[in-house]
């Protein structure tokens, strides 16, 4: 077996160095060093903590927050040298802190274990990376409204079954958008509140005999309270779990975008036009136009589901408290975060420049009778039952397409053939212009609906609520 000299702090245990694949297998520095900003905040609020209780004095305290700074200029210039000699970015950085200070970095510790300081530093990093999000995840809202205000009143199919339904306006379409939006938002801040508890104190998993104040710890971080059990503390993950839970419903959203973009771009519906600078061409064939950003973004809300399986898989099965597979948790959550957040920012900057073929949206949901439920609602308020109402429609319908002719197309004489009720009013609900007025009831898609929806809208991104304490 190959071994090294090993250097790390915690090998007084062992009597053999760690064999050289073992130790580069087990290290997870190459991407938990992402967290040093996080490590060195906590670090920097235990420290406060400790001199607060008496555990370190004033001097030993400003030696080691000194020494701390130091080490994030360094990281930030690109100086600090990483080892993986030192496993992760937690050991890296106590090991550079004892280089710079001596004996008083190695008091840093006391009180405290990789796994609650762990715990706390993904806390703080989603914590983070949460602001993130909810920027681009409202940049993208305020383009939608910024579009759907430009087209609350053109008019398009609506559709089930990606079959012509009925009339609505594009604005209205947009705005469903919004909302799915909307409740990620909460979801997002509703899962920040569970987010924002504080691990740091329970220590390996049994809690520490120092007279540590995990409240004075608990506000210089800016958590909303300290953890209720050190050994749920330091082992469980559901936060991350369900942080990317509500990442991948987010991405689900964005991936039903980009289906009806990609949809709607091509040459059999071409309702709108894709900016050059999100498409690319094809190798072989000059004339295509391929929507790249928006299937791409389709195929990596696949991604983001897998790392929410991933997650689950790995927390399934594990005793309490803290087991090494938890090492394994960082890599599908930091992708998520860069994922969601790319996505999100891609949109975000597509989106304000799509251009909307008004007339062929128009003509579109012309054919199809979409007016068909106007008609049936027409003859219920003229007293019939609207099963009797549907059947006669449906005879219509049958007619229309004989002749290939929508109903507004066809004559009064034509229609009156199936209910006398029918007399010329009826044309005035035929129109696709009268049947998207007619629904003007709160999230109905009258154009004068939807511009009262936007406004609304736009009060809301105003002021969001924070629910993270």
């Amino acid at each position: 077996m190959t071994t090294v000299n090993s250097e790390k702090l915690s090998s007084a245990r062992f009597a053999e160095a760690t064999d050289a694949f073992v130790e580069e297998f087990t290290a997870s520095v190459q991407f938990d060093k992402r967290m040093a900003e996080q490590d060195i905040q906590g670090s920097i609020a235990h420290a406060t903590m400790l001199c607060a209780v008496g555990v370190l004095t004033t001097k030993e305290r400003d030696a080691i927050i000194g020494g701390l700074n130091r080490i994030a200029d360094e990281i930030i210039k690109g100086t600090f040298i990483w080892s993986i000699k030192q496993e992760d970015v937690h050991m890296n950085i106590e090991s550079r802190l004892i280089d710079l200070i001596g004996i008083a970095g190695k008091k840093l510790h006391t009180g405290r274990s990789r796994n609650d300081q762990v715990a706390t530093d993904i806390r703080l990093y989603l914590r983070s990376e949460i602001n993130h999000i909810e920027a681009q995840l409202r940049r993208l809202q305020t383009a939608i409204l910024d579009l759907a205000e430009q087209h609350f009143d053109t008019i398009m199919p609506g559709f089930t079954h990606l079959q012509v339904a009925q009339p609505i306006t594009f604005g209205h379409h947009l705005m469903a958008w919004f909302e799915m939006l909307s409740r990620d938002h909460e979801r997002l801040q509703d899962c920040l509140k569970r987010i924002n508890i504080m691990p740091l104190g329970a220590a390996a998993l049994a809690g520490t005999s120092y007279p540590i104040d995990r409240q004075l710890t608990s506000d210089l971080l800016g958590f909303s309270r300290p953890s209720a059990n050190s050994l749920d503390s330091v082992s469980d993950r559901d936060f991350a779990i369900e942080f990317t839970a509500v990442a991948s419903l987010i991405m689900m959203h964005l991936s039903r975008f980009s289906e009806e973009l990609i949809l709607w771009s091509s040459a059999q519906f071409d309702f709108i036009d894709i900016p050059d600078a999100f498409c690319t061409g094809s190798s072989i064939m000059p004339q295509k136009k391929n929507p790249d950003v928006p299937e791409l973004v389709r195929g990596k809300s696949g991604r983001v589901t897998g790392h929410l399986i991933a997650l689950l898989m790995l927390m399934k099965a594990q005793p309490l408290a803290y087991n090494k597979d938890n090492q394994e948790d960082k890599e599908p959550l930091f992708d998520t975060v860069d994922t969601l957040i790319n996505c999100l920012r891609a949109y975000a900057d597509m989106v304000p420049h799509l251009k909307a073929k008004k007339e062929n949206m128009y003509q579109s949901a012309k054919r199809g009778f979409a007016t068909a439920t106007d008609l049936a609602d027409y003859l219920v308020r003229k007293g019939l039952a609207f099963r009797d109402a549907h059947e006669i429609v449906g005879l219509a319908v049958r007619l229309g397409l004989e002749c290939k002719r929508d109903l507004a197309e066809l004559s009064l004489p034509e229609l009156q053939q199936f209910s006398p009720l029918i007399t010329s009013d009826v044309y005035d609900i035929l129109t696709l212009e009268g049947s998207v007025a007619a629904r003007k009831h709160i999230g109905g898609t009258a154009p004068e609906t939807v511009r009262k929806a936007i406004y609304t809208a736009r009060d809301s991104l105003k002021n969001p609520p924070n629910n993270a304490q």
